[in-house]
């Protein structure tokens, strides 16, 4: 029963002395005390009854509230029998606190309070779990056959008044409650995926409650396991081993003062939705077969031949109804953990799976036109890509590096905090079995760049390897800090002991391409300026910037540090 429906009360003779804005909390139970400190006897939501006996002076008031306050009681009704009215002290330290504050009038006995509440509190429980039974009932002849998550999730607003969502690791949105209109902001979505990764690595045990958004909005967390990692051996698993690839539910709701009652109707909420994630990986293990035959033909060395018929294979399952031979495109992608004795193939391929799916395509669910095979710690995704027309020169049809995480970099970066990197490779496009071998090897080596960048999540094209930070990532570590050293070291020494800024104005002259006046002009300083500086620069290193392989060791350098 909520406060406000006892203030409502007129044979309870409540007088508000403070607290009106917390009328709606609620209370399950009560308790009546005269101890100057009756924590022991608390556990949260009951409505305190005293008579005062414990105040012999009125500084006596705050820590009696304070302790109150601490133990999470909903309110305090203080009796006037003993002092005429309830002391101002009182009234104040309660709204320190923000503890709600009744007057009992001496003529209301607190055994009439407190038969009330009990009478109250006791019906209302009887009544939530005759509905829990029922809800459960209905949710599970209503679940994922009965028409996926959305219908669990609409029941969820009929019934309790509560708006969720089932969202991926990345923050895709995968089912809601309310249709269209209640859809969550993209930022929302991935601040909750981000939330959800970083306190699912901490192992607590779920729902998460965080507030996100503008107007701090409260979002409950429940972490959404299929039925194959939740029980038994599996359960005993490294989280880091599925924390990349469970959904998850977010309800708009503070969950912390929840009944069990309601607990178990999410978690069994949970279940439910997890039925139909093991439906979707049901479905992809054709177009996972599929691309683990197409990866053996590559890897082996088979004829074109034979590789070109399996690809006629997999075209119609992956892109139906294509009239014309697709294009390819390889990615590759590589999840490692720092220590422990973790698989990474199968983590790489649940989440390169999830990054790949078309979150645009028309119809009741994502397009999962990929296919996504694992060998070792590595994840290999064979995409399909509609066949550009010859006459459309200098069109680069495919998936773009950056853009592939860019929405969900956020997210992943807190799911690999602390011990784990992704980093994804990229290939070009290729039409014929010929040159599936060369796009592999490709995005390899895009990977081994993406590997050699600073960052949790980082990605490569096959553009970059056309440039010379190709070769950086494999040049020896200690050869990149000594290289970098000699160069740069003298610099920052200079730019630390006298405020300079040597460092930054070799990057801009280096980006203007030597230009004295773009770059005193993209620098905000006078070209004598600009002038003095590099001459500084040079006096340091012992370099000149005006020959070629002077600057080109200083670019390098910059690249490398």
């Amino acid at each position: 029963m909520r406060l406000r429906a006892l203030l409502e009360t007129d044979a309870l003779g409540l007088r508000l002395l403070g607290g009106e804005d917390e009328l709606d909390r609620t209370v399950r139970g009560v308790m009546t005390t005269d101890l100057r400190d009756p924590s022991r006897y608390l556990s949260g939501g009951e409505l305190v009854l005293t008579g005062m006996a414990w105040r012999k002076e009125p500084a006596d008031s705050e820590p009696f509230v304070r302790i109150l306050a601490s133990a999470g009681v909903a309110a305090l009704a203080a009796g006037e029998a003993e002092f005429g009215a309830v002391p101002e002290d009182l009234v104040a330290a309660c709204t320190q606190h923000r503890l709600p504050l009744f007057a009992v009038n001496e003529r209301v006995a607190f055994a009439t309070i407190t038969e009330h509440v009990v009478r109250q509190v006791s019906g209302e429980r009887a009544g939530d779990l005759a509905a829990v039974v029922d809800r459960h009932r209905r949710l599970m002849t209503s679940g994922p056959a009965g028409g996926g998550p959305d219908v669990v999730l609409d029941l969820l607003g009929s019934d309790l008044d509560l708006r969720a969502w089932v969202l991926s690791p990345t923050g895709r949105p995968i089912a809601g409650s309310g249709g269209a209109g209640s859809a969550l902001p993209p930022p929302v979505c991935a601040a909750l995926a981000a939330e959800h990764l970083a306190a699912s690595r901490t192992g607590r045990r779920g729902p998460h409650r965080v507030a996100v958004g503008g107007g701090g909005t409260t979002y409950s967390l429940f972490p959404i396991r299929s039925s194959g990692r939740g029980t038994g051996t599996a359960a005993a698993r490294d989280v880091r081993e599925t924390v990349l690839s469970d959904w998850f539910l977010a309800v708009e709701a503070d969950a912390g003062d929840w009944p069990e009652e309601r607990l178990d109707l999410l978690q069994g909420v949970t279940q439910l939705i997890a039925v139909e994630r093991d439906r979707r990986d049901a479905a992809r293990t054709v177009r996972r077969r599929l691309a683990q035959e197409v990866l053996e033909l590559v890897q082996t060395g088979a004829a074109p031949a034979e590789i070109a018929a399996r690809l006629r294979v997999a075209a119609p399952v992956l892109l139906p109804g294509l009239g014309a031979a697709p294009h390819w495109q390889v990615v590759v992608a590589r999840v490692e953990w720092e220590g422990g004795d973790i698989e990474g193939g199968p983590v790489a391929q649940s989440l390169l799976e999830e990054i790949l799916v078309d979150p645009h395509a028309a119809g009741p669910e994502p397009s999962d036109r990929i296919a996504v095979a694992h060998t070792g710690d590595e994840a290999i995704a064979l995409v399909p890509l509609p066949a550009v027309a010859a006459d459309q020169e200098g069109a680069e049809p495919g998936l773009l590096a950056d853009s592939l995480l860019e929405t969900v970099r956020d997210p992943l970066s807190g799911g690999l905090d602390g011990d784990g990197r992704l980093t994804l490779g990229v290939s070009a496009s290729v039409h014929s079995a010929e040159g599936l071998r060369g796009a592999l090897e490709e995005a390899r080596h895009a990977r081994r760049v993406a590997a050699a960048r600073p960052g949790r999540v980082c990605a490569a094209g096959h553009q970059e390897l056309a440039s010379h930070v190709l070769l950086l990532p494999f040049v020896p570590d200690d050869v990149r800090r000594a290289f970098t050293a000699r160069l740069l070291d003298p610099l920052r020494d200079y730019d630390r002991r006298h405020r300079a800024e040597l460092i930054p104005t070799l990057e801009a002259f280096l980006d203007s391409d030597g230009s004295w006046t773009r770059c005193a002009t993209r620098l905000h300083l006078h070209v004598n300026t600009l002038r003095y500086r590099v001459g500084r620069i040079e006096q340091l290193t012992g370099r000149d910037l005006s020959r070629l392989e002077d600057k080109l060791d200083f670019f390098l350098a910059l690249r490398m540090s």
